[in-house]
C-alpha cells in the first residue's frame, strides 16, 4: 500500500479506501465477518501514495476463546498486474474476431469475383488459389506485427518478392498501416503483380515495375500515395470489362481507406495511382 508513515491512516475507515463497486463489497464484507463469516472480493483502492491498484481482498473474524469475535483480520493481495492482463487478453480477443470476420468477408468477396457462372474452371481455380495465398501472405504480415499494425514496405516486400527478382523497384518512406489498410493494400498489390506477370511488364524478358509511394504536405492534412507503372512490356489495350482485380482496386480499396484511385491503360504499361488520407490508413474501425 506504499505507506511510509502509518500514524496519517490510522483510525481511518477502512471501507472508505476502495472505490465504487470495491466500497460496496468492503461494507458487506465487514458485516459478513461481524456475523462470524468469511468474505471475499475485488475491486480498485489506491495507496497511500494515490497509486491506482487493483486488489484481491480476503476478510475473516477472528474469535476470542469464548467463540465471540475479537478482531477482523482483511489481507489484501495486490492483482493490478494479473488485472491488466486479463483486460489485455480481453482486448486481443475483440480485436481476434473482428480479424477473422474482415478476413472471412474478403475471401468470401474474392471467391465470388472469382468464380463467376459460366467461368473456365481450369484457369478460375489457380487465380482464386493465388488470392487467397496472397491473403494468407498479408495476414501473416499483419499477426507477426507488433500490435497488429504493418508498414507498406513490410507489405510490399511480402507480396513483391515472390515476381521476378530485380524487376520490380518498390521504395518509399516509412508509412504505418492498420490491419484493415495492410490487407486491402497487399491484394491490390498483389492483383497488379499477378497482371504484370500475365500480360503487362513483366510478361517478357525487358519490362520493368516501378512502385513507389510517399506523403505529400496539404493544408487539408498529409495525403499517402501509391504509384504503379508499369515500362518496356507489350503494348496495353484497355480491356472490354472490368476483371476482379479492376473492380477491387477501384472499389473495395477506395473503402478500406477513404482514398481515390486511378487505372491508366496507357500503351506503354499500366499506370495506377492510389492516394488516401495519411491519417486513415492507421484508422482500425471496422
Amino acid at each position: 500500500m506504499e505507506v511510509d508513515d502509518f500514524e496519517v491512516l490510522k483510525g481511518c475507515h477502512w471501507p472508505s479506501f476502495w472505490h465504487d463497486e470495491g466500497n460496496a463489497a468492503a461494507i458487506a464484507a465487514l458485516a459478513d465477518a461481524r456475523e462470524g463469516r468469511s468474505a471475499r472480493f475485488t475491486g480498485f483502492a489506491n495507496t497511500a501514495k494515490g497509486n491506482r491498484r487493483f486488489w484481491d481482498v480476503k476478510v475473516s473474524p477472528i474469535f476470542a476463546k469464548d467463540g465471540s469475535i475479537e478482531n477482523i483480520l482483511s489481507v489484501s493481495r495486490d492483482i493490478t498486474a494479473l488485472k491488466e492482463f486479463e483486460e489485455q487478453q480481453q482486448l486481443l480477443r475483440g480485436e481476434l474476431s473482428h480479424r477473422i470476420k474482415n478476413i472471412l468477408t474478403m475471401a468470401q468477396s474474392i471467391a465470388g469475383q472469382t468464380l463467376k457462372e459460366g467461368d473456365d474452371m481450369s484457369v478460375a481455380r489457380p487465380a482464386l488459389l493465388a488470392r487467397l495465398a496472397a491473403l494468407g501472405r498479408a495476414h501473416d504480415i499483419l499477426m507477426n506485427s507488433d500490435e497488429n499494425a504493418t508498414t507498406m514496405q513490410a507489405v510490399a516486400e511480402t507480396i513483391l518478392h515472390v515476381q521476378q527478382p530485380g524487376r520490380i523497384d518498390a521504395n518509399g518512406p516509412p508509412v504505418a498501416l492498420s490491419a484493415k489498410s495492410g490487407l486491402a493494400i497487399a491484394l491490390t498489390l498483389h492483383e497488379l503483380a499477378t497482371n504484370a506477370v500475365k500480360y503487362g511488364a513483366l510478361s517478357n524478358d525487358a519490362g520493368h515495375v516501378f512502385a513507389i509511394w510517399g506523403v505529400d504536405k496539404a493544408e487539408a492534412g498529409d495525403q499517402f500515395y501509391l504509384h504503379w507503372e508499369e515500362r518496356g512490356g507489350p503494348t496495353v489495350a484497355r480491356p472490354r470489362q472490368k476483371g476482379f482485380g479492376s473492380r477491387m482496386i477501384e472499389r473495395a480499396l477506395t473503402g478500406y481507406v477513404n482514398g481515390k484511385t486511378e487505372l491508366d491503360y496507357r500503351p506503354t504499361g499500366i499506370v495506377f495511382r492510389l492516394t488516401a488520407p495519411l491519417a486513415t490508413l492507421m484508422e482500425t474501425k471496422r
